[in-house]
């Protein structure tokens, strides 16, 4: 198996996908994050003095998504046609949720899980000073799609 970063000497190298065609790519990825029973309960009631935590969490996952080419050095810099956070509270903690759609000449992986991660730290960040026992878990990568016939 070769590394797809790397050139003929073992450096690192952005992959070159020029002659790729553009296709309709989309990948979602999730996080979970685990969380005091009360601290859940703040969160669903709106009671933390930072804000609504998911509002903001939502955004900056999204902004996040959209900064991959900037965090994650050997990243393709591509256009997102959709950038979507989403949560399930239960009674551990709450499951995130992200897709990242485009239509290019490389995946959204990344993009989808730089989102999930970043939405994860957001919560923790605004939770931090109520609940100490908070762990982030099982970042990972649940699907990738890419279909071609775009039309491009």
């Amino acid at each position: 198996m070769n590394l797809t970063h790397t050139d003929d000497q073992g450096r690192a190298s952005m992959v070159d996908i020029s002659a790729k065609p553009p296709m309709s790519r989309e990948a979602v990825a999730e996080a979970f994050i685990k969380l005091q029973g009360d601290t859940l309960a703040l969160i669903r009631d709106n009671g933390l003095k930072k804000g609504d935590v998911l509002a903001v969490a939502r955004i900056a996952g999204i902004q996040a998504a959209k900064q991959t080419q900037m965090l994650i050095p050997l990243c393709h810099q591509i256009a997102l046609s959709k950038v979507a956070v989403d949560f399930e509270m239960t009674e551990h903690g709450i499951r995130i949720i992200t897709t990242a759609k485009t239509i290019a000449q490389t995946g959204v992986e990344m993009e989808a899980l730089t989102a999930a991660s970043i939405t994860a730290l957001t919560i923790y960040d605004m939770c931090k000073a109520v609940d100490k026992t908070m762990r982030i878990t099982d970042v990972r990568l649940v699907s990738k799609v890419k279909e071609s016939g775009t039309g491009l």
